[in-house]
C-alpha cells in the first residue's frame, strides 16, 4: 500500500520543482524529502526522479503518480474537514502562505493569537510571492494564502478557490529629504515623470503597478535600483538614490533621510485570504480568516505601526 506521507512529498516536489522547494513547503529537511521519495521508489519499483544538472526532474511515471497523489490528498482533506467540522473546534495542521510584508507585519500576531486560543491547531507559515501562493492553494500544497493585488492588476480566484477581503493597505510615495516634492501639498501621478525609481524586480505586483501607472501617465519609468525587500528600498531612497511607492504594511517607521508625501490618487493594495472550496467549512479556516481580519483592523487603526508620514508645512501667508 502506498504511503500517503511519501505521496505528499512527491506531490510537493512536482509543485515546487525541486527537493529543496518541497522541503521548505512541508517543513522538512531536503534529506528527509529525498528519503521519502527513495522509499516510494522502492515501494513502486519505479524511478521517480532523474538528475538534471544540479536539480531533479520527475519521470513520466512520477508525474502520473503526483496527479493521483493530488486527488488522494483532496479526499483526505475533505475527510479531515468533516471530522473537524463535527468537533466544532479548530484543530490539526493548517499551512499558511503569505507574501513578505504580510508575513512580517501581520502574521506574527495572528499566529500567536491562534496558538493561544486554539492549542489543538498547528499553524505553519511559509513566505512566498502572492501569485505563487494562489497556485499553492489550487494544488493543495497550502491550506490558506494571504495575497494582495493592486487596482490595475486584480488578483483572480481560480475555480475551486474562495477568497475573502482582509483589508486595504495604503501606500506612500517615499522620497529623499530635501526632494522638491516635500514642499508640495500633494503630488499627482502626472507629476512623476523624470524621477529615478527604486522598486521590486520585474514580475512582482508592485513593479508591474509602477510600470503600468507611469506609462498610463505618459512616462517611461527610469528604474535605477531593484530590491526585493521594502526595507532595502526605503534605505536606498533615504540615501538619495531615487523615489519609491511603498506599502505601509510591514515597512515600519521611515528612517532619517526618507519622507512620505501625499500622492493623488493614493495607491492602495487589497489583501485577501484564499482557500480551497472543499475546505470552506473547516473551523480552522473560518477562525484563521476571522483572526486575520481582527488583527488587520487593529493594525490599520494604530498610526504608530505605520510609516512616519511627514506632510510639508503649510506655506507662510504673504
Amino acid at each position: 500500500m502506498l504511503d500517503l506521507a511519501r505521496l505528499r512529498a512527491l506531490h510537493a516536489v512536482s509543485v515546487h520543482g525541486s527537493v529543496a522547494g518541497a522541503a521548505a513547503a512541508l517543513g522538512y529537511t531536503p534529506s528527509a524529502v529525498s528519503q521519502q521519495i527513495a522509499k516510494l521508489e522502492r515501494e513502486t519499483r519505479t524511478t521517480l526522479l532523474e538528475r538534471r544538472g544540479r536539480g531533479v526532474a520527475l519521470t513520466e511515471e512520477a508525474r502520473h503518480l503526483a496527479d493521483t497523489a493530488q486527488e488522494l490528498l483532496a479526499i483526505v482533506e475533505r475527510a479531515e474537514t468533516t471530522l473537524e467540522e463535527r468537533r466544532g473546534q479548530p484543530g490539526g495542521l493548517l499551512t499558511v502562505a503569505a507574501f513578505a510584508s504580510a508575513a512580517r507585519g501581520l502574521l506574527p500576531g495572528v499566529l500567536a493569537d491562534l496558538a493561544a486560543r486554539h492549542p489543538a491547531l498547528d499553524v505553519r507559515l511559509t513566505e512566498v510571492d502572492p501569485h505563487l501562493s494562489v497556485d499553492l492553494v489550487v494544488r493543495g500544497v497550502t491550506d490558506l494564502a494571504v495575497a494582495h493585488d493592486w487596482d490595475i492588476a486584480p488578483l483572480p480566484a481560480p475555480e475551486g478557490v474562495e477568497q475573502a477581503v482582509i483589508g486595504d493597505d495604503l501606500c506612500d510615495l517615499v522620497v529623499p529629504a530635501g526632494h522638491p516634492f516635500t514642499r508640495r501639498g500633494v503630488v499627482l501621478r502626472a507629476d512623476l515623470g523624470g524621477e529615478r525609481w527604486v522598486c521590486q524586480p520585474p514580475g512582482r505586483v508592485c513593479h508591474d503597478w509602477l510600470v503600468r501607472t507611469l506609462r498610463t501617465a505618459g512616462f517611461e519609468p527610469d528604474i535605477a535600483h531593484v530590491a526585493e525587500e521594502n526595507h532595502t528600498i526605503v534605505a536606498l531612497v533615504a540615501a538619495g538614490l531615487g523615489v519609491a511607492v511603498v506599502p505601509r504594511l510591514g515597512t515600519g517607521p521611515l528612517p532619517p533621510g526618507a519622507v512620505a508625501v501625499p500622492l493623488e490618487p493614493g495607491p492602495v493594495r487589497r489583501l485577501y485570504a484564499l482557500w480551497r472550496t472543499g475546505a470552506a467549512r473547516r473551523p480552522a479556516i473560518t477562525e484563521a480568516v476571522r483572526t486575520l481580519r481582527e488583527h488587520w483592523a487593529a493594525t490599520a487603526a494604530r498610526p504608530g505601526d505605520l510609516p512616519s508620514v511627514r506632510h510639508p508645512p503649510a506655506p507662510a501667508r504673504q
